[in-house]
């Protein structure tokens, strides 16, 4: 087996040991219900065979499945293979969930167009961006989490739920500060009468363990690594991703029309897919020449839009509670004078561009009228 990392020999590591907590080892001892999130990657699948290993040590006679939550077009096409490779090997069930109402990319457009919506109506200060950010991971949170624990709450009734995930302290400051386990309140309900907690069983392991341990126990990596030279697999283009991801995405073929379609949204938008990084400069020979003129024009819109919006007074600036002052004729006409501009800049259309109408709406959303956003 091939990776994108270079391995020692195969040691023991203190850090390969499966985590738990009393209130893990509570949970399965009474028979709590197993279900390990699997994305395709290499470290959901070291928590699948590791755990599953564990709990068959502890004797644990529990019902246990796999869960993928697919993205749809962003995700790499060979993820779901791999997800059921692993499945099969392990002799589970692998559950399938799916968000009802559209995949990743429609919930990026229809974000893009309730935010239009809302600047046209006033009902925020400043355009907000389509895509989701690293403090703002409604990718992870609606699209993975929620519906999870939704189909395990109707799958598991009457059980306490464990749901594995493979998260490791390694991988991020924030994942660093993690709790081996803690209660998920999505996993509660009382109709079903479940309950259950997020359980962190590979969190000190390293990058060094995790391909160490797939060369054990010769699981074949998924192609993202091994062909294309990604360090993860999730989201083929993700808000997230290096730079060297993202490129990495770019080599392979079948990416190709999910990247034109985001880069079209960065264009309609004007919100490069990253802060700093346009997801249009990864791959331009993949773009039509149509597209590559609308990025362009999109990037003199976003300086624009910038730089207008720049001139917003602090405390009109969205802050909690938003808005807690009507501005005064002035900063009313300064107001209309960005509206437009940035209307222009983006290419949408707005309401609320006379100073009266501006000061009148303040009033309402003040009153409580109508709801605020930012």
């Amino acid at each position: 087996m091939t990776h994108p990392f270079p391995l020692f020999e195969p040691i023991w590591s203190p850090s390969r040991e499966v985590l738990v907590t009393p209130e893990i080892t509570s949970a399965l001892e009474a028979g709590a219900a197993v279900a390990i999130g699997v994305s395709g990657g290499k470290d959901s699948a070291v928590t699948a065979l590791a755990t599953t290993d564990y709990l068959e040590d502890l004797g644990h006679r529990g019902p246990r499945v796999l869960i993928h939550s697919d993205l749809g077009r962003v995700e790499w096409r060979q993820s779901l293979p791999a997800c059921q490779r692993l499945a099969d090997r392990l002799g589970l069930e692998l559950i399938v969930v799916r968000r009802e109402t559209g995949d990743l990319l429609d919930r990026w457009r229809s974000r893009w167009e309730n935010n239009v919506r809302r600047y046209a109506e006033l009902s925020c200060v400043k355009l907000i961006l389509p895509w989701s950010t690293a403090s703002m991971r409604f990718c992870t949170s609606e699209l993975k989490t929620s519906i999870i624990c939704r189909a395990l709450v109707q799958r598991f009734a009457g059980h306490t739920i464990l749901s594995a995930i493979g998260i490791r302290r390694q991988e991020s400051p924030n994942r660093a500060k993690a709790p081996v386990a803690k209660p998920q309140p999505k996993l509660a309900s009382v109709s079903r009468r479940t309950q259950g907690l997020d359980w962190h069983p590979i969190l000190d392991w390293t990058a060094h363990d995790v391909f160490g341990y797939l060369e054990e126990r010769n699981f074949a990596l998924h192609e993202a690594y091994t062909v294309y030279g990604s360090s993860r697999v999730s989201c083929c283009f993700c808000v997230l991703s290096s730079q060297r991801d993202l490129a990495a995405a770019t080599r392979c073929a079948e990416n190709q029309a999910v990247y034109r379609d985001l880069v079209g949204l960065e264009a309609a938008s004007t919100f490069p897919f990253q802060q700093t990084h346009w997801l249009a400069d990864v791959a331009p020979h993949w773009l039509t020449e149509e597209l590559r003129q609308a990025v362009i024009v999109a990037k003199a819109g976003t300086r624009r839009r910038e730089a207008a919006e720049a001139k917003i007074p602090q405390h009109l600036l969205y802050t909690e509670g938003w808005p807690r002052t009507i501005p005064t004729p002035a900063e009313a006409s300064l107001l209309c004078d960005i509206r437009r501009e940035v209307a222009s800049a983006v290419g949408i259309q707005v309401g609320y561009t006379e100073p009266l109408e501006v000061i009148r709406r303040y009033e309402e959303l003040l009153r409580g009228d109508v709801r605020a956003g930012a």
